[in-house]
């Protein structure tokens, strides 16, 4: 399976490591969709275990060497690294109940970074028990991998800045998927019915701009607002050029890639590639 890789992706510094400006995400893998149950059912058709291996070593090639994933992930990755590919790997992750070693189990599985869950971080943001947070990073850097806070609320990414916690990235939505029916009842007093997530236009300025005021490296994702962007490529790559045109020359961006239609990944690479 191995394969030239292109040497002209960006990179940039990630801790200890060297990341593609360029990370895969998985959502798309995981079926994930963030549009429809119809076509979360599609992308779960598509995506079976050697499409998921196959959509990693056409990334690779391209020079995207790390892949944003989850621990439901962990199987395609160990079958991905015993084929020979060498992707690095950054999880989000939840630890719970049913699941209290979480952390120590996808940093035995070469996770390089380990990012608390977005909606949780929003979720426990709003609940004001933003602590737990805290703590969950306290047990990332126990397990020796890179700590990070994800989040779709730019006001998260300012109190974490200014409480000085110790961490090392953020993976930052672009656009605040996580509001509640109340929070976007305020914002439009007659909202579709039932009221679900929104994707506002104003939305990747205001973490754009917390983004820059960030010292540490920042992944960027939901660039293209889950899909709703790329009506064609044009528009496509626009979202491409204005993201990479935003975040700071040591940030990265994280793109889910669905390329049953087309080759999505050479597509965002090109993009990356003009513009990073």
């Amino acid at each position: 399976m191995n394969q030239p890789i292109r040497p002209d992706m960006p990179q940039v510094p990630f801790g200890p490591y060297t990341i593609s400006r360029l990370i895969l995400g998985s959502n798309p893998c995981n079926a994930i969709s963030h549009l429809s149950r119809f076509l979360d059912n599609q992308m779960r058709r598509y995506f079976t275990q050697e499409r998921i291996l196959e959509l990693l070593w056409r990334a690779q090639g391209l020079g995207i060497n790390t892949w944003q994933a989850t621990a439901v992930n962990l199987d395609v990755l160990r079958a991905f690294r015993e084929q020979g590919g060498k992707m690095q790997f950054i999880s989000l992750a939840q630890e719970t109940d049913k699941d209290p070693h979480l952390v120590r189990r996808l940093a035995d599985a070469g996770a390089i970074a380990i990012a608390h869950h977005g909606g949780v971080t929003d979720s426990l943001w709003k609940q004001g028990r933003i602590n737990e947070v805290r703590e969950f990073c306290k047990k990332v850097r126990d397990s020796g991998a890179m700590v990070g806070v994800s989040m779709h609320m730019p006001v998260v990414l300012d109190h974490v800045l200014d409480e000085g916690w110790d961490v090392d990235f953020f993976m930052c939505c672009l656009y605040q998927v996580t509001r509640s029916e109340q929070d976007i009842k305020t914002i439009m007093p007659n909202p579709p019915e039932p009221p679900k997530k929104v994707f506002l236009a104003g939305d990747p300025a205001r973490m754009l701009a917390a983004i820059r005021r960030s010292d540490k490296p920042c992944l960027a994702f939901k660039l293209l607002a889950a899909g709703r962007l790329c009506e064609d490529q044009v528009q496509v790559e626009q979202a491409f050029a204005s993201t990479l045109g935003q975040i700071k020359a040591t940030d990265a961006v994280i793109v889910g890639m669905y390329p049953e239609y087309e080759d999505q990944a050479a597509l965002n690479a090109a993009y990356v590639r003009k513009y990073g």
